[in-house]
């Protein structure tokens, strides 16, 4: 298990888990047990640990048992000196103590429940000790003071201060730089977190190391950790505060190298930013948005996603209060074959675990109801330090004795079998728990037995050993397989933006949770209580243990709903050639319905897309004396229009490679042009209000659209429709008679609708198969239409300024604007959400894209590649002297053609 790692530093039977909760280890030295008979005494080699709760000897010789004796059970603790040698070897000096309780652990060396030992009368322990035995006993003696306190927030604030004492009268020892050249930057107190315990000391920070030096020497003397090597850093909240920090030196969400809590805030935003600073040039940042992006694309699986949410929501398998949770999502625990073609094989998503069952979500509604404010439906959480290590006793038994006092839970209670827990999640009246990560893993050892341990014995006779499997899984490794299987099963992928809305999202807290009965116990939220502002120290401590113990809901991800995962059923509804769809390299292919031919296709442009970085100017060419505004090209590619605000068309020849004409309509600029699907006329929009229709075959303008009270934008076209977007805040739908190429004086369009904004519009889209329009407006908005009823579906205030371009990704799913403020803006079609901000170096003015890569044209007149899955750009193209102003880019995605601001046209080829 990933946290079990943690503990695998040293080989040593002590272990920071025999103390209590809350405890530290401050100190240890060589000592003998000197066990006293009517006979003779007999000594016992180990080492004697000074912690802030309790005296600990350790033995050399693991068949001994470890002794710990409380220090509130103590009577008298007395420094003994020892009488002189005959010899005139150094003098030993030993303490004396005396209890009324002492505890046994790990007898001959085996993991099992301590053994308290308590009697009517004192037992009274003698442990030699080699050097400063007057230091020990005075220590022994403040920290034994402590324990004797009425009040427990006296007890805490005497052993703060006395852990404080220590770290301020010690530091970091630079004798452990690597390298003696190495710059210090600065180093701070701060305990390193493990599950369930913690570990005072120093950490310092290099030019070239993070380290930590505990202030007992355990595990080891120092740790080191190269700033090279790590990936991620992430801030962390500690017990509701900000004050934690976890260091990853792999891609593992899972398992972390490092986690430090400081002392206050600013010492762990100073080494944060310092780290970041250090690593901005090879760590990329992601967010929960782009996480998002490459699940719904099929780039991460469903665990891989679950993953990042967990860790990006502060949990961490160093904090068992915040231990990655996961759903259930199997629902039959009794058949003899796991069917996940049946949704009735799956749990419901869409609701908490206490909601699953109605009878019992009736009784607590009811009770509910009569509640005062603030009110709740469930007295437990879904995940907590006891459900965590209910689930992974059997390979972590130390941490659940430590959690329970020494103790393991009564057998019955235990995790016996898997359907009984999860027949026990849906009518027990106060178990709501959902999984842990191990359930979709590949180490099956928390459902076996493997260190034999004696978890007892239940009442029907049945010894606690392995975990009992559901008929439908052969083995624990059978199990683990078909519940990952099941994880990222079709139904699973479509449903599991209910769970995350749920557990993550929107439905976490307020209204919205309410309706989904998803309430539960205030102290679980994060900002529920604010545990500094209480002033009683004893009040405050017992909060911060109470919501340690119950469980912390995770930190909100996202406000609004979750998008849904692109499967495979929605990428063949989708599937579809663009709107325009000149193809072939600039050469014709008309596509067959063979799907064979259809899936070639996609893997094409999918090779394509992947090698992008290696587009190559062929030709260039100076046709327009302004800046070129867009471009067409006829379906053979043997004819490529533009448009420019010299108020021209142009025909440009690739046979000829020149331009062979050149019409004008008006004297104002043309902003765009498109392709009919007849191949024979050229539809141009004009910032005089117009829409211009040009013969190819006549080489005249054959009809006139006036239509709009201020320049036309842009236009679209799909199945006898023409969409115009104007600077007069509207965008028209126009409904051709014929094929639009009619020579009629009359025209043939007819207006369906007017769809208005609150500012000009600048550009519009419609997705590949025409169902929805993308408008982009000058205020900076996105508003998403449906074509068939013309209501708004989506709007979204994206941009701070003009919106230049806005396209819908070929499966239709998102959304790619960019603007005047140099941004780049992916929406979630289906719930508007902002998946994705990247902001660029420089304004970016017309892009291609496929969904996760884009080509753009950037205001410097190069072309950049851009990787809106890490935010990046992965490579710079040299293109136009000014900036680039259109782009168009064929159906195979091989052939690319921009024009810019230095009046040029530049075709491109994709390079095998």
């Amino acid at each position: 298990m990933a946290f079990v790692r943690t503990h695998e530093r040293t080989k040593e039977r002590f272990s920071l888990l025999l103390l209590d909760l809350e405890e530290y280890y401050f100190e240890q030295h060589t000592a003998y047990y000197v066990q006293s008979s009517s006979k003779k005494k007999r000594k016992i080699r180990g080492s004697l640990k000074v912690c802030s709760r309790s005296v600990i000897f350790d033995p050399d010789d693991v068949a001994e048992p470890i002794i710990k004796i409380p220090l509130r059970d103590c009577k008298k603790i007395d420094f003994v000196e020892e009488e002189k040698n005959p010899f005139n070897k150094p003098r030993t000096s030993a303490i004396s103590i005396s209890c009324v309780q002492v505890i046994y652990i790990k007898e001959s060396n085996v993991i099992a429940p301590y053994r308290n030992e308590r009697g009517a009368n004192e037992m009274t322990f003698e442990l030699e000790v080699w050097n400063k035995t007057e230091d020990v006993v005075q220590m022994l003696l403040q920290l034994h003071r402590a324990s004797y306190l009425e009040k427990l927030g006296d007890q805490t604030a005497m052993i703060a201060a006395n852990l404080q004492s220590r770290l301020a009268r010690t530091s970091f020892d630079k004798n452990c730089f690597q390298n003696v050249a190495e710059k210090p930057h600065m180093e701070c107190a701060v305990e390193m977190v493990m599950p369930l315990v913690s570990n005072p000391g120093h950490v310092c920070i290099t030019d070239a190391n993070l380290y930590f030096q505990p202030l007992n020497g355990y595990p080891e003397h120092v740790i080191q950790i190269k700033l090279k090597q790590i990936r991620r850093i992430y801030k962390r909240r500690h017990g509701l505060r900000p004050l934690g920090l976890e260091v990853f030196c792999t891609e593992s969400d899972f398992c972390s190298d490092i986690y430090l809590k400081f002392y206050n805030t600013a010492d762990r935003d100073e080494i944060y930013y310092y780290i970041a600073t250090f690593l901005e040039n090879h760590m990329t940042e992601h967010t929960a948005e782009s996480y998002m992006l490459q699940w719904q694309r099929g780039q991460l699986s469903n665990y891989q996603y679950l993953l990042h949410l967990n860790n990006l929501a502060d949990r961490s398998c160093n904090d068992l209060s915040q231990y990655p949770v996961f759903p259930w999502v199997i629902a039959d625990y009794a058949s003899a074959h796991l069917d996940l073609t049946n949704t009735a094989t799956f749990r419901d998503l869409s609701k908490p675990v206490g909601a699953l069952n109605k009878d019992r979500l009736d009784r607590l509604l009811a009770r509910y109801s009569g509640m005062p404010e603030p009110r709740f439906m469930y007295g437990s959480h879904y995940s907590s330090p006891g459900y965590v290590l209910f689930y992974l006793v059997r390979v972590a038994p130390e941490h659940m004795l430590c959690l329970q006092n020494g103790r393991y839970d009564h057998p019955d209670r235990m995790f016996n079998s898997i359907c009984d827990t999860w027949k026990n999640c849906l009518e027990g009246a106060t178990d709501f728990k959902e999984l842990i990560p191990e359930f979709y893993g590949s180490d099956c050892s928390f459902l076996e037995n493997k260190l034999s341990l004696d978890l007892g014995r239940k009442q029907n006779g049945r010894l606690v050993g392995d975990v009992v499997l559901p008929p439908w899984a052969s083995d624990p490794r059978d199990f683990l397989q078909r519940h990952k299987a099941a994880l990222e099963s079709q139904y699973v992928s479509e449903h599991l933006h209910e769970w995350i809305d749920l557990v993550f999202g929107y439905k976490q807290r307020g209204s919205e949770a309410v309706a989904a009965h998803n309430v539960f116990h205030p102290l679980t939220y994060e900002g529920g209580i604010d545990c500094d502002s209480i002033e009683d120290p004893d009040e405050r401590i017992a909060m911060l243990m109470q919501i340690l113990e119950f469980g912390q809901t995770p930190t909100q991800l996202f406000t609004s709903p979750h998008p849904q995962r692109i499967t495979s059923q929605f990428h063949n509804m989708t599937r579809s050639s663009s709107i325009n769809s000149p193809v072939s390299e600039l050469s014709p292919v008309s596509q067959p319905e063979d799907s064979s031919f259809e899936d070639l296709t996609e893997e094409s442009r999918k090779w394509a897309w992947a090698n992008m970085g290696n587009l190559t100017p062929i030709s260039s060419h100076k046709v327009h004396k302004e800046a070129v505004m867009d471009i067409a090209v006829t379906g053979d590619g043997a004819a490529i229009f533009s448009t420019s605000q010299d108020s021209t068309l142009k025909m440009f020849s690739r046979e000829l490679k020149d331009f062979q004409r050149s019409m004008s309509f008006s004297n104002m600029p043309l902003s765009s042009c498109l392709m009919l699907p007849d191949g024979k006329t050229v539809v141009c929009s004009s910032w005089d209000n117009n829409v211009y229709f040009y013969s190819i075959p006549y080489g005249r303008r054959q009809d006139t659209l006036m239509g709009h009270d201020d320049a036309v934008s842009e236009i679209c076209w799909f199945n006898e429709r023409l969409y115009t977007a104007s600077w007069d805040s509207t965008v028209k739908v126009w409904q051709c008679a014929s094929d639009g190429s009619s020579s009629n004086k009359r025209s043939p369009f007819q207006l369906l609708a007017e769809l208005e904004h609150d500012a000009g519009v600048n550009t519009i889209g419609l997705n590949p198969v025409g169902t929805l329009l993308v408008s982009g407006c000058k205020d900076g908005a996105v508003t998403i239409w449906d074509t068939s009823s013309f209501e708004v579906l989506q709007k979204v205030p994206c941009h701070t300024g003009t919106i230049h371009h806005t396209a819908f990704s070929p499966d239709s799913r998102h959304i790619l604007s960019v603007g005047v403020d140099s941004s780049m803006k992916v929406i979630d079609v289906q719930t508007g959400m902002m998946m994705s901000n990247v902001k660029a170096e420089e304004e970016q003015r017309c892009f291609c894209w496929d969904g996760s890569s884009v080509l753009c044209g950037g205001q410097s007149g190069d072309l950049l590649l851009w990787d809106l899955l890490s935010n990046t750009v992965t490579k710079r193209i040299p293109a136009h002297s000014g900036a680039v102003t259109a782009m168009w880019m064929n159906d195979l995605c091989t052939a690319v053609i921009t024009g810019g601001e230095d009046r040029q046209i530049i075709f491109w080829k994709l390079q095998s």
